[in-house]
């Protein structure tokens, strides 16, 4: 398919701040030509180019947020990998942050504050329950009927796994059955929307409507740039906010919402593991889970009220940090693992980004996970893959029994944990293998699980606590990596922040590890931080000053060719002049500081007054040193289509300005391209999913 391609010019700077450029480029319109050996949009130039003028980088000094419409509250949404919640607060009350209403169902000693992430849908493939309700549901469904429903769970997942997300991504639910992810983060997104609208309304009497509430979705730092847009695309779906009504939403961090939270942390609200200090009365002599106890049962007593209240003043941990002091927030949910490292900027207080966001996959589901092969081991590959799809609901069972006894893991825990088999899985694999589940212990050769007369898997402590090795291990070894890096050097404090976070056994292995280098401190609710820290995000955006650039940004440029320089194949001659093809001009490098609301702004100029369509392509990469937008790696992300039909005149000096404007910061990022002459405009979001 022929397409029109934007941006060329030629200038020696490559887009450095505040660097004066004498060059000059060119811009032009041109067609796809595809090359055999290179493939460049800009092989065909299809009319004379466009010269830029000097570029620029220009601070913006105005606060966006100032200009933004008032909201009456702001709800956050905590879509966790494996359970979710919401909470808000009315503008008016900033310093009250409820917690969302108790939700139905529910497990005998696991917190019901968040509701687990799963969802069902019918048959005919519409959307039934969420939840506990969708699991409970599911679950009392006759064997048979299940396998007809789609029930999936820890989905989340696949956002941050899939390479190449797009709109069409699939899920696979719980009985092999393939649906649109789009489809499933918009239902979840939807039923959040309603459950939330419902209990403002009961609150204020009358009914509330979307337009007075301020949205707060929160994604891993460490997500891609697509999963990020993909879950605000969900969110425009499901009605939260509009493309046209963009701040109307916002995309939180999870490990910035977790470290603004943090803030405001008084002496009674966390528990000291490093042991440097008293606090909550337990001396460095209390182990780790007796402190945890005691916070824990705190925290039941007051559960009751569900709502919290945020002094406006600073806690005392913050207050002893000073300008310039660090810290780490290691956010341990579900599905990731997101270590972000923040300086404190006075006297604000503001919170800059020091060191870009790291993690991986080394949430609590790698725990489910080693269960899974453990499961493996004993019984089979085969028949494990098999007793997944043809008993789903019966595999759902077998996981909730695993997920409450992992939960009782701990360093000096000496009695075994009991796991219950479903009774379908024990008359399955009699079916299947012909004998029975106890015989399979005995010949697996695995010492450490034995079979209990009651039906129940026996686990040894030391068994269970080697499930958690590989992922705490991984954990670690990140963060050692981490504080390797001079940035990170001297760090203050360490937050540990998120659900795996309530895990004795992670706890112990962060204090060994660094106890002797920073201070460890653990929120009390620690499943609840991120929640809400992100409504505080959403009362006040500006707190995050500095961020760092997860991509390099620049767009497609043709420069001046200049012989040993250039390789060969980029040369293109027209009208008598030689190009360098596809020279990728950088607007920003990845891991750049940018404040909140930075412009960058290039101007250019048509060398013919005479084109009135100006094509813009935008270009990001991972890597810093881009020299082509052909190079491995880099990829088309917005596209600026400025229509100048219908203004020519005598108005319109003969060297029109156009001017790109680039602005970074917050957690999406925009591109405008201004006709100065007629102040004629066009913008665009940076768009991953569609290119």
């Amino acid at each position: 398919m022929m397409e029109s391609v934007g941006v060329y010019g030629f200038c020696g700077c490559k887009g450095k701040s505040k660097v004066k450029c004498d060059s000059r480029r060119e811009i032009a319109t041109a067609e796809t030509a595809p090359t055999s050996a290179y493939p460049s949009p800009a092989r065909s130039l299809g009319d004379t180019g466009i010269t830029p003028l000097s570029p620029s980088h220009i601070l913006n000094d105005a606060d966006p947020v100032s200009e933004e419409q008032t909201f009456l509250v702001v709800v956050a949404i905590d879509f966790g990998t494996t359970s979710s919640g919401y909470a808000y607060s009315f503008t008016k009350e900033p310093e009250c942050i409820h917690v969302m209403r108790r939700w139905e169902g529910g497990d005998p000693g696991v917190s019901n504050q968040k509701t687990p992430t799963t969802i069902l849908l019918t048959p005919e493939r519409k959307f039934h329950s969420f939840g506990y309700a969708a699991r409970d549901f599911y679950h009392d469904l006759d064997p048979n009927e299940a396998k007809q429903w789609l029930y999936l769970e820890k989905f989340k997942m696949k956002l941050h796994t899939t390479g190449d997300l797009t709109m069409d991504t699939d899920l696979t639910a719980a009985n092999g059955k393939k649906v649109k992810a789009l489809e499933i983060f918009t239902y979840a997104l939807q039923y959040f929307k309603e459950q939330a609208l419902k209990e403002l309304s009961d609150q204020a009497g009358s009914d509330f409507e979307n337009s007075d509430v301020r949205w707060v979705i929160t994604v891993p730092a460490i997500w891609k740039q697509p999963a990020k847009q993909f879950m605000r695309e969900a969110a425009y779906q499901a009605g939260l906010a509009s493309p046209e009504n963009s701040e109307q939403l916002i995309i939180a961090l999870e490990p910035e919402a977790a470290s603004i939270y943090c803030r405001k942390l008084r002496l009674h609200q966390m528990i000291e593991l490093s042991g440097k200090a008293v606090v909550n009365g337990c001396s460095s002599s209390d182990t780790v889970g007796a402190g945890f106890t005691q916070a824990k049962e705190h925290v039941r007593r007051n559960r009751q009220s569900r709502t919290f209240l945020v002094e406006n003043v600073i806690g005392e941990i913050w207050s002893e940090l000073e300008e310039g002091d660090k810290y780490v927030v290691v956010d341990s949910g579900g599905g990731t693992v997101d270590l972000t490292v923040h300086q404190i900027r006075l006297p604000e207080g503001h919170l800059k980004e020091l060191y870009k966001a790291t993690g991986g996959p080394y949430g609590s589901l790698g725990v489910d996970y080693e269960f899974e092969k453990l499961l493996c081991k004993i019984f089979g590959e085969d028949f494990i893959e098999q007793f997944k799809i043809k008993r789903p609901a019966a595999w759902v069972d077998l996981m909730i029994a695993f997920e409450s006894r992992k939960r009782a893991a701990a360093p000096d825990r000496t009695n075994p944990l009991n796991i219950t088999l479903p009774f379908s899985f024990i008359d399955y694999y009699k079916k299947f293998r012909g004998h029975s589940v106890e015989h399979a212990l005995r010949k697996s050769n695995v010492d450490f699980v034995k079979w209990s007369s009651q039906g129940m898997l026996r686990m040894s402590p030391d068994a269970m606590n080697a499930l958690f090795k590989p992922t705490i291990d991984s954990i670690i070894e990140h963060l050692r990596d981490l504080f390797q890096k001079p940035e990170v050097s001297t760090v203050k404090f360490l937050f540990l922040v998120g659900g795996f976070a309530e895990a004795p056994l992670l706890q112990q292995a962060v204090q060994a590890a660094f106890g002797d280098k920073c201070r460890i401190i653990i929120p009390q609710d620690v499943g609840l931080t991120i929640l809400k820290g992100a409504v505080l995000f959403g009362l006040d955006p500006a707190v995050i000053k500095v961020r760092r650039s997860p991509l390099t940004y620049g767009v497609g440029v043709l420069n001046r060719y200049v012989e040993g320089k250039h390789p060969p194949e980029k040369l293109l001659v027209k009208d008598g002049t030689r190009w360098c093809t596809d020279v990728f001009d950088k607007f920003i490098s990845a891991d750049q500081s940018v404040a909140l609301g930075e412009l960058v702004k290039r101007s250019y100029t048509p060398a013919k007054p005479s084109q009135l369509v100006i094509v813009i392509n935008v270009y990001s990469s991972e890597h810093d040193d881009v020299s082509f937008i052909t190079d491995p790696g880099v990829r088309k992300c917005g596209t600026l289509r400025l229509d100048l039909t219908g203004t020519s005149g005598a108005a319109v000096p003969a060297r029109r300005e156009i001017q790109t404007l680039m602005q970074f910061g917050d957690t999406e990022i925009k591109a405008t391209a201004i006709d100065i002459a007629t102040t004629k405009s066009v913008k665009v979001g940076i768009d991953f999913l569609n290119y």
